[in-house]
């Protein structure tokens, strides 16, 4: 198989990444789950994720939907990058070993449908927080805990995002 071959079996839709999380941890692998809109990849990107992957055997990470980035309210031009380009360029980074994209506006079902054994989020959020209202909450976290896994909060490289990348371009 081809190395574009690779990289691309590891982006499926969320049916067939269950089969393959399912798979997994039938073979005694710790699987670790992020989402996020990863628009433009930076250095603040691929240490996160590396620093998630730490935290279990096997990496999923669950890529908002251009239409859903939309509804986040990030800006009328973002994203940059369409889905399947954002999906395709982390998918190619060794920590990843898996990438589903999702439209809704929450990953909830797909966290419910995954059931990872570690929830990641960057440490804007706060793990312990238990507000949904709150924009420190991580959505997803009762379903992860319920299940007998943990939510990690991972440190973050400051100075960099998606944002201040494209203020700095537009100036």
């Amino acid at each position: 198989m081809s190395s574009f071959a690779r990289i691309q079996n590891k982006i499926a839709d969320l049916q067939e990444t269950a089969r393959k999380v399912d798979r997994w941890k039938i073979s005694g692998e710790k699987i670790v789950l992020t989402n996020g809109c990863f628009d433009i990849l930076h250095v603040g990107h691929v240490t996160y994720l590396a620093k998630a992957a730490e935290q279990g055997t096997k990496l999923v990470v669950a890529v908002n939907t251009d239409a859903s980035v939309k509804r986040l309210g990030k800006g009328d031009d973002r994203p940059i990058n369409h889905e399947n380009a954002r999906a395709l360029v982390l998918a190619s980074l060794e920590v990843v070993d898996a990438v589903v994209l999702f439209d809704d506006d929450t990953p909830i079902r797909l966290i419910e449908q995954i059931q990872p054994n570690v929830l990641a989020k960057g440490s804007d959020y706060d793990p312990e927080e238990t507000n949904p209202d709150s924009k420190k909450y991580i959505v997803g976290r009762e379903a992860v805990i319920a299940n007998g896994g943990h939510v990690k909060a991972i440190d973050l490289v400051p100075g960099f995002s998606t944002t201040s990348i494209l203020e700095k371009a537009r100036k």
